[in-house]
């Protein structure tokens, strides 16, 4: 039971106290149900893709279908139970739910194939090749949905974790201005502890938290404020030895302690917790732009957008003639872009200008709205009745699919950079071209034209740090709901 706001708690030495194997922090109302809706969805899919497979396969007795059917069940409840699918900590934002989510079918799909192989029962082969899969298909964008729902909510100020910051002044408020940035983390940043227990201006707040103690207050305000996150940053204050202190203090409040390293923002596969002599260390290993996972991602690229150009095909020819009859000029409009080493190639786009843009563009610099090398106005003059539709839409860049096969460009990267961007890079900055620039990126799914240049560097050179295929996937995912919105295109 926890104890009365404002009472004091006496920590025995670690030796003398009990240390639970998992400490959990109390649950509010809104994860509950958030939590029970997700069981109910998964829940409800499992049954009627069973239900409709169990109809469907005709081929077996209805004792062996049903057999087969409570055997996939099983099977399927076991996989996500084991991988704790279920679990409130890993629901409602990151890639984590996903991973475990596959993790469970898959377990139950092993489970069902060795089984079947084992016991040989030619009667599994739907179950395995054709209801375990569905359940995939289906529960996935289910899990998505439900997500984007929780995300609306926490956009509106709902649904929220509440948090205490301990730390120096900057560091707290990077944090604040990162948590309302991006509310569908769920983080929400209502009290703070620095050093000295006060704040910055005339109101004594940080970016308008107020500070309600010193950082050796933490646990303190914890047990008075109910707050479920203490988020610790830098400051000179922090030592392991105290560290472990606010461990110890925390382990049967409501709050987890969550640590920011002392890093660029590397995270994801590259980042490894191990411990040498005794001690937790952070490994940082380098980027990765060769081997298995590379050349996958070349196929995925190369066989991808030739399937996205055969579909597409009936539509890019009725784009390309509306372009023509618009003013009779170039359908396609072709311009050098940097690739991967700063190897220079020809990127094609639907033209959306007027046929001397580019010429005109120098007229234009002094009315640049853009920061940095780049040239953005939110209504360009030069820019065709058509083309502003193409380009709301991103219809302009589907040619640049005709870049993919050819190699010079993926999928998913960081933006393609004109030569004279290049030229004004900075040593960070160039470590965008460690990798092929995309037709999609961190950058797309994130505001496109309405990111500041920072910003756009920021998550350019957080996808050469951080890739993987699954971020690949996500962001290919969000891409769909970022083209639809026509948010930040101009």
């Amino acid at each position: 039971m926890r104890e009365r706001a404002g009472s004091v708690r006496r920590f025995p030495p670690a030796s003398q106290r009990h240390m639970p194997e998992s400490a959990r922090p109390m649950v509010a109302a809104w994860e509950r149900r958030y939590q029970l809706a997700v069981i109910g969805a998964d829940l409800a899919v499992i049954l009627g893709v069973v239900i409709t497979v169990n109809a469907v396969v005709g081929a077996v007795t209805a004792l062996h279908a049903s057999i087969f059917a409570v055997f996939t069940l099983a099977a399927v409840f076991v996989g996500l139970s084991g991988s704790r699918a279920w679990s409130a900590a890993a629901l409602g934002d990151g890639a984590e739910e996903f991973r475990r989510l596959y993790r469970g079918l898959f377990t139950a799909l092993v489970i069902l194939a060795i089984g079947g192989y084992a016991l040989s029962l030619e009667g599994l082969r739907p179950w395995v090749f054709l209801a375990v899969p569905a359940m995939a298909v289906i529960d996935f964008p289910v899990r998505y949905l439900l997500r984007r729902v929780l995300h609306k909510r926490r956009q509106a100020g709902r649904c929220l974790l509440p948090v205490l910051a301990a730390g120096g002044v900057g560091t707290v408020k990077d944090l604040i201005e990162r948590t309302r940035k991006a509310p569908h983390q769920g983080w929400r940043v209502e009290a703070v502890c620095t050093a000295d227990g006060l704040g910055t201006g005339p109101d004594g707040r940080v970016d308008g938290v107020p500070v309600v103690g010193r950082i050796e207050d933490v646990a303190e305000q914890v047990q008075r404020g109910g707050y479920r996150i203490v988020a610790v940053t830098a400051d000179a204050y922090w030592t392991p030895t105290r560290l472990q202190h606010l461990a110890w203090k925390l382990e049967n409040t409501s709050a987890d302690l969550v640590v920011a390293p002392v890093l660029m923002e590397v995270a994801g596969p590259r980042l490894h917790v191990t411990g040498v002599l005794g001690m937790p260390l952070l490994k940082l290993s380098a980027p990765v732009f060769t081997g298995a996972r590379r050349v996958v991602k070349e196929i995925v690229d190369r066989i991808g957008g030739a399937l996205l150009v055969a579909l597409l095909s009936p539509f890019l020819a009725a784009v390309a003639l509306t372009v023509k009859l618009g003013d009779g000029g170039s359908v396609f409009y072709k311009q050098r872009r940097i690739g991967k080493d700063g190897k220079a190639f020809t990127m094609i786009k639907f033209r959306t200008m007027v046929p001397d843009a580019h010429a005109q563009r120098y007229q234009l610099l002094a009315v640049n709205e853009a920061e940095g090398p780049l040239f953005k106005m939110r209504k360009d003059p030069r820019v065709t009745k058509i083309g502003a539709v193409l380009r709301r839409f991103s219809m302009d860049e589907l040619p640049q699919l005709f870049n993919v096969i050819a190699g010079q460009m993926s999928l998913v990267g960081p933006r393609p950079p004109l030569p004279e961007e290049t030229e004004r890079y900075s040593s960070d900055a160039r470590r965008r071209l460690l990798v092929k620039p995309g037709l999609t990126g961190l950058w797309q799914v994130s505001g496109r034209s309405d990111l500041p240049w920072e910003e756009a560097v920021r998550l350019d050179l957080r996808y050469v740090e951080d890739w993987s295929l699954a971020l690949d996937a996500l962001i290919l995912w969000k891409t769909v709901r970022a083209v639809l919105k026509g948010q930040g295109a101009y």
